[in-house]
């Protein structure tokens, strides 16, 4: 057969594999149907290349096992004896040329059997792939030498190869921020994933000999039941990976946001009420990963007790129930847990008191995982488990580790039903990073680091507030319960809050305290919508707020558990800039209520303090006073409500030794003096409109807004600020950088409004995926002169600087800016006047709102 036919008949194999796929075929048979593909082609090769008894095909690695995907590595090794004779030499090479030649891309090695040894001895890696290794064509005898020389008896005895698997795994799933919830998970690589139920299988082959998982059944090691849960998700898996490189035509192993919805579609889910498509999909991938997580490691944690641990060590009674050998916590017996179901929560509370013990014996974890059908309505009603789970809460240490222990033993989920409904949930956009449940639980851990000495450097004002709490379990309570009706349709915080208080009256808590729980749970998202989307220069947004909170008890709890879950939603949200708002809402709503909510703080004496207070800084930097007085008689009280003591100070002394009367205005830049960041403040003329230009030229730069104010001024000139931090963490901002921004922003005071720079940033690939309606809201503004709009849409590089270009041509003046971006979406709060300084009539706001979904569409594709 000629390479074109053979070249011809591999690609229509291949296509008919990709319509029995689609068809709904076993993927267990379509993978072993390719490997039989390869291996018929592969050896048709070998004999027309004049294979002789010289030299042995040998498949390896997952091509060894009879397990390929469609775009899956070819792995082949041949094995050659230490003298070859010339005309064999040849002919290998040409059989190495006519596989390229047919289009198979082939990772091949030549090597002796001596050579094996050599390489083998020295690196683990191609032990394993040697060790998964299958005769293809030639000599079985030098197939079997080989076998021979890489055998336990030879090197990488099971012992030392479990120990440097087992260090090899926890390194990869380091890689993989040892999370089995990436938002973008890796099916052959991260947790749970294909690598590692391969671990338990070369493992296995090292220590018993075993060539397949269901021999470790024989070996008492498995059970049927953990044998098929191992089946189903690797098939589950299999059936991803080989949609992956059928969609993609490659090897792709990532389940990336470009493809889940496809993906979700070619595997027949379909939208329901409240979950789409791809959410089902995704979640049934996070429940398999988390399951084989479990038993990779209750299966390692057998082994390493079969081959590395004493059998005859001595056994350390601790009750009734539970005893401590080599290490480990154990049941006495198999029916302990049938005797008192109890137990089950009694162990994670066990591993609380006596943190030297390593981990629960692997028996003992099957036992309960066999036992979990007893976590029942009477489990949950026992007035005995309600104070062991309270007393797990209340624990000095291990709290969150124990949660995550039950969660991925299965017990949280059944012991809390509400909670098992969200294990693997996850929300199809790029501002939850992790699943529900995953998020739940570093809510938790956030509030734990709170309240533990050994954190304090951390979030020290958190600490010091956190370790003032009489129940740090009510935090803990909140975090738990505040997204636990996500999914379920309907507002899921007053969900939530119907659960948390039935849970906590349940366990026998005060209600006071189940009260406290349900109210952090509905109002959980209150104190970060409000430091972001409302002006905290305003009286009246603290005393409303403050009115809200009640008391400081509720508004230290509300403080942490607001800060605890933006950090545990997304590692990329959390900067110094929501600190800082945070910080300020907390602190200026504490003051508030120590007054009483009947003596709500006025606005001219906040002004009074916050220019008593800067006139302090502008003494100690030597400005004169009579330079401050000519400076502040510039500034109304609403400059001074909006900007803090030292900022003011800032503009002051920027001013007094400037030219105020420049017709082209000025700017400066400066590091933030609190946190990362840079800040920028201009003065120019009120014609002079610099939101459309700065935005633009700062985006470009790859700085991400977070605030800007535009105040004006008694000499019809305008104070315009910017806040901004790096988009890229890992750009320093050093004083090169800041006399860049500043370089630029300069260049902004002698270019006509209408010549705004273009953005010439891309969509991010991710947010690509995604499309978001264009919303416009409006409502009256905290004062007579403004009108607030609130604007939901895409969020897309050059998206400010369009907004402020089209309030040029409308019209309007903005006054402040409230950047806000979740994920994909952008919902900023721009509060808007005329020209002439009145609030928009319903006209001029049908205008303008047509005018932005007119530009900014639907989407930013």
């Amino acid at each position: 057969m000629t390479y074109e036919l053979i070249r011809d008949a591999l690609t229509a194999a291949g296509e008919q594999l990709k319509e029995r796929f689609s068809a709904g075929d076993n993927v267990v048979e379509l993978v072993h149907a390719r490997a039989a593909l390869i291996d018929e082609q592969l050896i048709r090769l070998w004999k027309d290349h004049g294979g002789t008894d010289d030299a042995a095909l040998v498949a390896v690695g997952g091509y060894g096992r009879g397990e390929l995907h469609p775009a899956s590595d070819v792995d082949i090794m041949v094995l050659v004896p230490d003298l070859m004779p010339k005309a064999s030499e040849e002919a290998l090479a040409a059989f190495v040329t006519s596989l390229w030649d047919v289009g198979l891309e082939i990772g091949h090695s030549v090597r002796t059997v001596a050579q094996c040894f050599d390489e083998a001895g020295k690196d683990l890696s191609i032990a394993t792939t040697l060790m998964e290794s299958r005769l293809l064509a030639g000599p079985e005898s030098l197939f079997e030498a080989m076998q021979a020389v890489i055998s336990p008896d030879r090197m990488w005895p099971s012992k030392a190869f479990f120990k440097e698997k087992r260090k090899e795994q926890i390194r990869r799933h380091h890689r993989y921020h040892d999370t089995a919830y990436n938002l973008e998970p890796n099916v052959k690589g991260s947790p749970g994933g294909l690598r590692d139920i391969q671990m338990i299988g070369w493992v296995a082959k090292r220590h018993f000999g075993a060539a397949t998982l269901a021999e470790l059944v024989d070996h008492k090691f498995l059970t049927r039941g953990q044998l098929k849960r191992l089946q189903d998700g690797e098939h589950f898996l299999w059936r991803i990976r080989f949609a992956l490189h059928v969609m993609t035509g490659r090897r792709e192993d990532r389940l990336l946001f470009d493809y889940q919805i496809h993906l979700a579609e070619m595997l027949g889910y379909e939208d329901a009420s409240y979950t789409l498509a791809v959410e089902q999909m995704m979640q049934r991938y996070y429940r398999t990963v988390m399951e084989l997580s479990r038993l990779n490691e209750m299966l390692l944690q057998q082994f390493e007790e079969a081959i590395l641990m004493d059998p005859s060590a001595p056994i350390e009674r601790l009750n009734d129930r539970f005893a401590i050998k080599n290490g480990f916590l154990q049941t006495v017996d198999e029916k302990v847990f049938k005797r008192d179901p109890t137990a089950m929560l009694e162990l994670f509370l066990l591993l609380q008191q006596h943190p030297d013990l390593q981990g629960v014996s692997a028996y003992t974890v099957g036992s309960i995982r066999r036992h979990l059908n007893l976590i029942d309505d009477e489990f949950r009603q026992n007035p005995r488990n309600h104070r062991l789970f309270l007393n797990i809460l209340r624990a000095s240490e291990g709290v969150t580790h124990e949660l995550r222990r039950m969660n991925l033993y299965g017990v949280l989920g059944l012991y809390i039903p509400s909670f098992g409904r969200i294990v693997g949930r996850m929300q199809y956009d790029l501002f939850h990073a992790y699943t529900v449940d995953e998020h739940t639980l570093f809510v938790v851990s956030n509030l734990r680091r709170f309240a533990l000495r050994r954190y304090n450097d951390e979030f020290p004002h958190c600490s010091e507030v956190m370790q003032t709490l009489q129940k740090p379990e009510i935090a803990y309570l909140g975090g738990l319960f505040h997204d636990i009706a996500k999914g379920r349709g309907g507002d899921h915080s007053e969900l939530g809050a119907v659960d948390a208080e039935a849970f906590c009256l349940e366990h026998g808590m005060s209600k006071s305290d189940a009260a406290t729980v349900a109210w952090l749970v509905r109002h959980h998202l209150i104190l970060s919508t409000t430091a972001q989307k409302k002006d905290l220069g305003d009286p009246d947004v603290i005393n409303e707020f403050a009115e809200i909170v009640g008391d400081t008890l509720h508004l230290d709890y509300l403080y942490l558990l607001t800060i605890a879950d933006v950090r545990g939603t997304n590692p990329k949200l959390w900067n110094s800039w929501k600190a800082q708002l945070f910080r300020d809402l907390y602190e200026l709503t504490k003051r508030a209520l120590l007054r009483g909510l009947e003596n709500p703080i006025e606005g001219e004496q906040l002004v009074n303090e916050k220019k008593s207070k800067a006139r302090r800084y502008l003494e100690a930097a030597k400005v004169d006073g009579e330079q401050t007085l000519r400076i502040w008689r510039l500034f109304d009280d609403n400059y001074f409500l909006r900007y803090r003591s030292s900022e003011i100070a800032w503009h002051t002394e920027w001013l007094a030794d400037s030219n105020i009367d420049s017709n082209t205005g000025l700017v400066d830049v400066r590091r933030r003096r609190s946190g990362d960041g840079v800040e920028a403040v201009f003065y120019t003329p009120r014609t002079k409109h610099t939101f459309a230009q700065a935005t633009a030229v700062l985006d470009e730069l790859g700085l991400t807004i977070v605030d800007a104010r535009i105040v004006p001024l008694e000499n019809n000139y305008s104070i315009d600020t910017y806040v901004f931090l790096e988009s890229d963490k890992r750009v320093e901002i050093d004083e090169q950088r800041i006399n860049k921004v500043r370089r630029a922003l300069t260049r902004i005071l002698t270019v006509e409004d209408d010549k705004v720079a273009k953005v010439t940033r891309a969509v991010t690939r991710q947010a690509r995926m995604f499309s978001t309606k264009t919303r416009v809201d409006f409502s009256d503004g905290p004062t007579d002169d403004q009108t607030v709009l609130e604007l939901t849409t895409a969020d897309r590089p050059g998206l400010l600087s369009k907004v402020g270009q089209i309030f040029i041509v409308q019209g309007i003046d903005i006054t402040s800016a409230k950047i806000m971006t979740i994920g994909e979406r952008a919902e900023d709060v721009f509060y808007v006047s005329e020209l002439s300084g009145l609030p928009l009539s319903a006209t001029r706001r049908n205008a303008l709102a047509q005018a932005l979904r007119d530009e900014l569409g639907e989407s930013k594709k």
